[in-house]
């Protein structure tokens, strides 16, 4: 019955139509634009935020591609179906699977510091670098993502591929350095990623409240970040390299975290 209805919708052919100008702002990350909405795109990160508990405020398919609807359980109020060039011009990718939907973000909250493990990311730049950091956070039971000024945006397209879903069930917030200090007064260790001159992951202590400070690409943690470290952390490299890139690093540094608190 559902195939029947979405066959006879109407084909939005109209780029200048309010919702597809909805859309097209949500892909370019005009929050405000887009009523506070993001965009997601494809089957995969839909069907990820489905299941994380969020809402599908509407879904935009193709006209060609109305066969991935039956997966998602929509009702027919909240599908657009859009005509194939009308929908190349709202969404991000030149080669789009033909679905993408609106949704508002998981309200942020704030874990309590108590025994959990935390990334800080001080202007991580690169969306891909934030969203596979994400994922990993999710993968080696992170509490959540603090995101300090000049760190992407969460909801950029890339950042979100690369997180696969997890940046629906990880809290990612924005906060400022004063409320890493606020929580490091209640009790979070602060431990700072940095090139060279550390201890190794071994030889620190990565249980409890603690956080893994990871800083820019190029540039690594700020002066004020590593006068407030605890510690400093450096993971060995036999191999001929200056640095590791940062989600690799992230994604070490929450491994070690996770292999030591398995052992409690």
């Amino acid at each position: 019955m559902q195939r029947r209805i979405w066959a006879m919708t109407v084909v939005v052919t109209s780029k200048t139509n309010p919702r597809v100008k909805q859309l097209r702002a949500a892909f370019e990350g005009r929050r405000k634009l887009a009523a506070g909405q993001i965009a997601i795109e494809g089957p995969h990160l839909i069907a990820e935020a489905q299941r994380s508990g969020m809402a599908l405020e509407t879904i935009f398919v193709r006209e060609d591609a109305r066969e991935l609807l039956s997966q998602f359980g929509l009702a027919e109020e909240s599908v657009v179906v859009l005509s194939r060039e009308v929908f190349a011009s709202a969404v991000a990718t030149e080669t789009s699977q033909g679905i993408a939907a609106l949704s508002y973000p998981p309200a942020e909250k704030m874990p309590a510091v108590a025994g959990g493990l935390f990334l800080v990311l001080e202007r991580i730049q690169d969306p891909g670098n934030l969203g596979t950091l994400v994922r990993s956070a999710e993968a080696f039971g992170a509490a959540a993502v603090l995101c300090l000024p000049g760190t992407a945006d969460v909801w950029n397209q890339k950042a979100l591929r690369a997180s696969a879903g997890s940046v629906f069930r990880v809290p990612v917030i924005a906060v400022e350095t004063d409320r890493i200090i606020v929580m490091q007064r209640a009790g979070m260790r602060l431990i700072a990623a940095v090139a060279r001159e550390g201890d190794t992951p071994e030889e620190v202590d990565l249980r409890g409240a603690c956080a893994v400070m990871i800083g820019n690409e190029g540039a690594g943690l700020s002066v004020e970040l590593l006068a407030l470290s605890d510690e400093r952390v450096t993971i060995p490299c036999p191999g001929a390299v200056e640095s590791l890139n940062a989600a690799v690093a992230g994604s070490l540094m929450l491994y070690a975290a996770s292999v030591q608190r398995r052992q409690l």
